[in-house]
């Protein structure tokens, strides 16, 4: 372990000791994304004392996006606290993005625990305790707070597909870098954005890749200046693509496929599986702590102008808000949500102080 790690993990541990023993916290903010980061931004303007809770590193699920990623809004967009975001070019790449959140941070220096994950809430509105564990140690830790902001996200939990061979070394829901699949068989399921850049970023680095969809075409959500590029890869031959049709099986060094229509089976030579089928927000967590999810939607309860879920007390933010809804709440509307909680949230202690 490098010197400077050490001392950062001696210093940060020693402070989560200080600050649980002393503090109750006006508000907890329990995840570090961008969202998260926004809210605990707005709540130490307005002079409120809060956490920020984050089970990975910092904009954890940022850091998973894949490596050479760039992203598909302007960096205007993507700031917050009114700290500007200032890239090399009209749109930001991920490793610009990461620099810029850890700046972010280090300017407010925000109060932020990283690699600590919450893992049971109980009390109720004004008096809530929160248990987290620390992924290096296993230590458990408890802080208490009057509010809580859920900002979770749902990059942690993918939709799986439920078939013989998920669980195999070869597969992985996410999709990281090209390289090592040079001239090796990869399967990727799905036909959204993430499916469509996975397959033109493997093609291009020599990987032999067939595209997988269970519909008849690519999903027309895909960005406009991405789409022609995937199409006319299909159309050559050079990505293939098999629509109409569901993965059945993963083998060791294969693939199992029927057709949607024919019911034809076929087995394919594989190297490797991306299953970019989409992901979802915790609702196990969240019904946990009470929080009522719709059944068909999986959207929670809240009110809209308040962000209040039906628990009292417990706030939600980003993505987590969206259901199965999740390509409609991005980075550039959910920084949003800190300044309407913590409006809010101000009000309400103020009141009961």
């Amino acid at each position: 372990m490098m010197p400077g790690h050490y001392l950062v993990k001696i210093r940060v541990h020693s402070w989560q000791k200080t600050m649980q023993e002393t503090t109750l916290f006006d508000v907890i903010v329990i995840g570090g994304g961008p969202t998260g980061l926004a809210c605990g931004i707005e709540a130490q303007r307005a002079g409120l004392s809060y956490l920020v809770l984050e089970k990975g590193c910092l904009v954890n699920s940022l850091y998973n996006y894949p490596t050479s990623m760039i992203f598909f809004t302007t960096p205007e967009l993507l700031e917050i606290g009114d700290l500007p975001f200032v890239c090399e070019r009209e749109k930001p790449n991920r490793i610009e993005a990461l620099k810029y959140y850890r700046r972010v941070v280090d300017t407010y220096q925000l109060r932020v625990n990283q690699y600590e994950k919450v893992i049971r809430v109980t009390g109720a509105d004004g008096d809530f305790q929160v248990e987290t564990e620390l992924q290096a140690t296993g230590e458990h830790y408890t802080y208490c707070a009057r509010k809580l902001i859920l900002s979770i996200g749902y990059y942690d939990q993918p939709n799986v597909m439920g078939i013989p061979g998920e669980d195999l070394p070869k597969v992985s829901h996410y999709y990281k870098d090209a390289h090592p699949y040079y001239q090796r068989n990869v399967a990727v399921i799905g036909a959204g954005n993430s499916a469509a850049l996975a397959a033109l970023d493997l093609y291009r680095h020599g990987a032999n890749v067939t595209l997988i969809h269970r519909g008849a075409a690519l999903k027309p959500t895909i960005k406009y200046w991405i789409m022609p590029d995937i199409e006319n890869r299909i159309t050559s031959g050079e990505v293939k693509a098999r629509f109409n049709t569901i993965v059945t099986e993963i083998k060791e060094t294969s693939i199992c496929l029927r057709d949607l229509e024919t019911a034809a089976v076929t087995e394919l030579p594989n190297d490797f599986v991306f299953a970019l089928t989409g992901y979802h927000v915790d609702n196990d967590f969240l019904q946990s702590l009470g929080i009522a999810i719709d059944p068909e939607t999986w959207k929670p309860q809240l009110n809209p102008e308040t962000l209040e879920s039906n628990v009292a007390g417990v706030y939600l933010a980003g993505v987590t808000i969206a259901g199965k809804d999740t390509g409609k709440v991005f980075i550039e509307n959910g920084r949003f949500h800190g300044g309407q909680i913590i409006q809010v949230l101000k009000q309400k202690l103020l009141a009961q102080a």
